[in-house]
């Protein structure tokens, strides 16, 4: 079930309190924490009384910061393997990569920037070498 499906934007601003009014979550703060009565929508009483309804809005509503973390990476490492490197590329072209990462680079030949990311000893400086070099 989705989160709007469950109604969870019910909680939002109310629910998890937030540290030094940063965006992560107290993990000790639950949703039973939220005093009943407190209506912000019409599915907000029913939430708070089903136990697997609860269950699941207590887990969306706590692990949302980190669950888009990671879809922004996963999004980021799909554009990675957009960036093309032409076949044959003289990695020693690249001055600004490290020795390290130019010499695995050279023994695997990765096609895209997102194969270049997963080889060990390549760094995320490297991958940002690779970017400006052939073009976001």
């Amino acid at each position: 079930m989705r989160a709007k499906q469950l109604g969870t934007d019910c909680f939002v601003g109310l629910w998890p309190p937030r540290n030094d009014d940063t965006e992560t979550p107290s993990p000790h703060i639950a949703v039973a924490d939220v005093p009943r009565g407190t209506r912000h929508c019409e599915q907000s009483e029913a939430i708070l009384s089903h136990p697997t309804i609860f269950e699941a809005v207590e887990i969306i509503i706590k692990y949302k910061g980190y669950i888009e973390r990671e879809h922004a990476l996963a999004d980021k490492l799909i554009r990675l393997e957009g960036v093309k490197i032409p076949r044959g590329f003289d990695f020693d072209k690249l001055n600004s990569v490290s020795i390290e990462g130019r010499q695995k680079l050279k023994r695997y030949q990765p096609e895209t920037i997102g194969q270049a990311s997963r080889i060990t000893g390549i760094s995320p400086a490297d991958i940002s070498v690779m970017l400006v070099y052939f073009g976001r």
